[in-house]
C-alpha cells in the first residue's frame, strides 16, 4: 500500500455545487478527513471493497459531504490488509471501521477498538463474508457463542442492568449494558449486529434493476429514500435522467414517509411518558395516512413506488384533489395536537432536559438528521444538498438547540408542517406526464452514489457496477451509524425509567444499521 496515494473522484449530486474537481491527490486517507472537517465537512459513511476480481486486491473508499458538494474518496489497499484509523477525526468512524473488519478482514491501523461489531459468532475470526470468495450457503455453518468484552465500570453502589437483545413487543433486537447507581445511569453500553442478513453479499447477486426491489427492504420505514437513494446512484452510474415528473413524485412520496414516521412518533413518545391519548390520536392520523398510500399508490408503506429511471406510480386530477384535501386535515388536527402536548404539564415535565445532547457534543460526535437539528447541528440534505426538484423548492430546516428530548419532538412537529406545505407544492408545480425513463446500459466499473434526506436523516448508497450491468459492490449507509453511539452519552445522568423515551425520541433503526 502507497498511503500517499488517493484517488479522490467527486460526484456531486444533481443540484449541488461541486467544490472539488476528480484527480489524484498525494495526502494521506487521515490527513484528507482532517482537511475535511476543519472546513466544516462530516463523514457520510465509511465501507470497503474486495476488487481482486479486477487484479486490484481490496479498496477502502469514505464519503464526505463539504461545501455543497459530495466527495468520494478510494484508497487501493492492493494485498495489505490495513489503512489509517479515522476514528480520533470522525468519532463516528469506530463502528463502520469494526464492521470493515469483520465483514472484509481490514483493520484500521491503531484504532482503540477492534472488538467484533456484525459477526456475533455466525462465522468464523478469519473469514469474510464480502470476500468474492465468501459463498454465502455457508453462512451460519459456524455459530459459536463467544464472549463480548464490554467495558467494565466499578466503584460503591455500582449495578450493571443488563437488557435486551431480545425485547418485548415486536421491536427488535438490540443488547443495552447500563451501569447505575440508583436509578441514574453512570454508563450505557450497546451491543447491535444481531438482525445482520448479509444484505450487502446479497446485493452483488443482483442487476442494477433487480437490486431496487433489494434496496426498497433494506428498513421497511425508510423504504422511498433507500429506493430513490438507490435509483440515484444507478442513473449517476448509467448516466439515466429520469423525468422531471418522476422527480417531484419522488419527492412527494418521500415527504409522504417523512409525515407518517413522525406521526407514529409522535405517538409513541407520549405514551412512554403515560400519556395515552397522545398515541391513540396520532395512531388514527397515521393509519389513515397509510391507508391513502395504499389506495393511491398500491402500498401502505410506498415499496417499490421508487424504481431507477423514475417512479412505478402517478396522479390524476381527483387524486391530488383528495391529497390536497388530506393535507388541509392534517395540518389542522396536528396544530390541536401539538397545542395539548405543549399544555400538557406532565408530559413537558418528562421532555424537557431529558436526553440532552448539547451542540458542542453533537457536532462533536457526527449527530446528524433530526437528532442532530434538534441539537443546533442547521443540516438537511433537502436543503444544503439538494437533488430535484428540492433545488427548486424553498425547504426550510427545522433547527433547535436545547437538544433534548422537548428538542427532538418539536422537530419532528415542524417538520410534519414543513412536509404538508411542500407536498402543496409539489401538488401544485407537477410537471410533464412522462413519469419513467428507460434505463441505459452502463459502462463496465461505473461508479454512482446517492443520497437523500430520509425522515430519520440522510440515506446513503454508493454503487460500484460490474460487467453485463450487474451490481460489484453496493453500500447502504444509514444514519443511525452516526446517531446509535450518540445515544449512549444522551442517557448519562438520567434514571433508567426514561430511557425508553429518551431511546424513542431518536427511534434509531436495527434494521438498516445491522445489514
Amino acid at each position: 500500500m502507497n498511503p500517499e496515494k488517493l484517488t479522490m473522484g467527486l460526484n456531486p449530486l444533481p443540484g449541488a455545487i461541486a467544490a472539488w474537481h476528480g484527480e489524484t491527490y498525494a495526502l494521506k486517507w487521515d490527513q484528507t478527513a482532517q482537511r475535511v472537517r476543519d472546513h466544516g465537512g462530516f463523514l457520510v459513511s465509511l465501507w470497503g471493497s474486495d476488487d481482486s476480481d479486477r487484479g486490484q486486491g481490496c479498496t477502502m473508499h469514505v464519503a464526505y459531504a463539504a461545501s455543497g458538494a459530495l466527495a468520494c474518496l478510494s484508497l487501493p489497499l492492493g494485498q495489505h490488509r490495513t489503512y489509517p484509523d479515522l476514528s480520533l477525526v470522525y468519532p463516528a468512524a469506530v463502528r463502520m471501521q469494526r464492521a470493515v473488519k469483520d465483514l472484509l478482514g481490514l483493520q484500521a491501523s491503531g484504532s482503540r477498538d477492534t472488538r467484533p461489531w456484525l459477526r456475533h459468532g455466525v462465522w468464523a475470526a478469519g473469514e469474510a463474508p464480502l470476500r468474492k470468495g465468501y459463498a454465502i450457503d455457508g453462512a451460519g455453518s459456524t455459530r459459536r457463542s463467544e464472549p463480548y468484552a464490554f467495558v467494565p465500570v466499578s466503584g460503591d453502589g455500582v449495578h450493571e442492568i443488563p437488557v435486551g437483545p431480545v425485547h418485548a413487543g415486536t421491536i427488535e433486537p438490540g443488547h443495552f449494558r447500563f451501569h447505575v447507581v440508583g436509578e441514574r445511569i453512570l454508563r450505557l453500553e450497546e451491543r447491535l449486529g444481531y438482525t445482520h442478513k448479509g444484505i450487502e453479499k446479497l446485493f452483488e447477486t443482483c442487476t442494477l434493476d433487480s437490486g431496487a426491489r433489494l434496496a426498497a427492504r433494506i428498513s421497511g420505514d425508510s423504504t422511498v429514500a433507500y429506493a430513490w437513494a438507490y435509483a440515484m446512484a444507478v442513473e449517476g452510474a448509467t448516466g439515466t435522467e429520469p423525468p422531471a415528473r418522476a422527480a417531484w413524485m419522488r419527492a412527494l412520496l418521500l415527504e409522504r414517509e417523512r409525515i407518517a414516521n413522525h406521526l407514529g412518533d409522535l405517538g409513541a413518545l407520549a405514551n412512554d411518558a403515560g400519556f395515552a391519548f397522545g398515541l391513540t390520536q396520532f395512531s388514527l392520523l397515521k393509519e389513515d395516512m397509510l391507508r391513502m398510500n395504499e389506495s393511491l399508490f398500491g402500498h401502505r408503506y410506498l415499496m417499490d413506488a421508487v424504481i431507477p429511471g423514475g417512479v412505478r406510480c402517478d396522479l390524476r386530477a381527483a387524486d391530488v384533489d383528495r391529497l390536497r384535501r388530506e393535507a388541509d386535515a392534517l395540518e389542522r388536527a396536528v396544530a390541536a395536537l401539538r397545542a395539548i402536548y405543549d399544555g400538557h404539564a406532565g408530559l413537558q415535565d418528562r421532555f424537557i432536559k431529558a436526553g440532552v445532547v448539547t451542540p458542542e457534543l453533537a457536532l462533536r460526535l457526527g449527530l446528524c438528521g433530526l437528532a442532530g437539528r434538534a441539537s443546533g447541528i442547521a443540516w438537511d440534505a433537502r436543503v444544503d444538498l439538494p437533488c430535484r426538484p428540492y433545488d427548486e423548492l424553498p425547504v426550510r430546516a427545522a433547527v433547535h438547540r436545547n437538544g433534548d428530548v422537548a428538542a427532538r419532538v418539536n422537530v419532528r412537529f415542524d417538520e410534519v408542517f414543513e412536509s404538508l406545505r411542500i407536498t402543496r407544492l409539489l401538488l401544485d408545480g407537477l410537471p410533464g406526464t412522462e413519469s419513467c425513463a428507460t434505463l441505459r446500459p452502463g459502462p463496465e466499473h461505473a461508479f454512482g452514489v446517492g443520497m437523500v434526506e430520509g425522515w430519520r436523516g440522510p440515506v446513503f448508497i454508493a454503487l460500484h457496477a460490474g460487467a453485463a450491468n450487474r451490481i460489484h459492490r453496493l453500500h447502504p449507509h444509514d444514519p443511525s451509524w452516526q446517531n446509535w453511539p450518540v445515544l449512549e452519552h444522551a442517557v448519562i445522568g438520567n434514571i433508567v425509567p426514561d430511557f425508553p423515551l429518551i431511546n424513542k425520541s431518536f427511534n434509531l433503526t436495527y434494521s438498516g444499521h445491522d445489514l
